[in-house]
């Protein structure tokens, strides 16, 4: 026996059910859209119509401040008119009272005729009058007096007052050539220079290397009698002993 296929479509049923439901969804969104377009577009020209009212009402607000503004601004500049012209007319007002005041105060100046007859009234003026003027002399050399004795009283008092003496505190190393040096004796060669306005003070020996000692030695010493170069040049001369000299402090009295 044959085998024979069928093709058979069982569930045909089910498949136009669907597409009834699809197609009818389909109608529906259609339909919803063209609703929901139609709701947009009048929404739309209901929110241009409020932004414009909105605008306007914002302009006619702008305008009538604007307008308030310039009220004030003409009221004020009105007040400072009258201001400036009350305060011109006080001012032309005092301007003509004090001319006219000082014209009223000007004390009248008498003529040379009237001078000359005042000065001819005057009686003693010929008789007192001193051709050599022995008065003026007199008085001159009163002058000249007093103003000697104050300067010479001045000059005094400034001879009395002590004179601040500028000193310095020195301290001085003197270095020897070697360890053979006779440190006794350099120290008095040191000792030996006498200068006005130096005064020597405490002294030791201070060790430096391989044996060597130095000589360091204090002085005070007037600024304006004796200077630091002076003093080394004589320090230095005595050249048996001393090799060098250099200061290790200075010190203002």
């Amino acid at each position: 026996m044959a085998h024979t296929d069928y093709n058979v479509w069982l569930d045909r049923g089910h498949f136009d059910d669907a597409e009834r439901v699809y197609q009818e969804h389909l109608s529906q969104l259609k339909s919803g859209g063209a609703s929901s377009c139609a709701d947009r577009s009048s929404c739309k020209a209901a929110q241009n119509s409020v932004v414009a009212g909105t605008s306007e009402c914002k302009l006619v607000a702008r305008v009538d401040t604007l307008e308030k503004e310039n009220r004030e601004f003409r009221k004020l500049t009105d007040e400072l008119r009258s201001a400036i012209t009350s305060l011109t007319n006080r001012l032309a007002a005092l301007e003509k009272g004090s001319g006219s005041e000082s014209k009223a105060a000007a004390p009248t100046q008498p003529s040379p005729a009237a001078k000359k007859e005042e000065k001819s009234e005057e009686p003693g003026d010929d008789d007192d009058f001193d051709l050599f003027g022995s008065g003026d002399e007199a008085a001159d050399e009163d002058a000249e007096r007093v103003r000697e004795e104050r300067l010479k009283a001045y000059n005094e008092k400034k001879a009395k007052k002590p004179v601040v003496i500028a000193k310095s505190n020195i301290i001085l190393d003197v270095k020897p050539w070697d360890d053979e040096t006779d440190m006794a004796k350099l120290e008095e060669c040191v000792r030996s220079i006498e200068m006005d306005g130096l005064l020597w003070g405490a002294s030791k020996l201070v060790p430096l290397a391989y044996g060597i000692r130095k000589l360091q030695i204090s002085c005070v010493v007037e600024d304006d009698k004796v200077s630091t170069d002076d003093l080394e040049e004589r320090i230095v001369a005595f050249e048996d002993y001393i090799q060098s000299m250099d200061i290790a402090a200075f010190n203002k009295i």
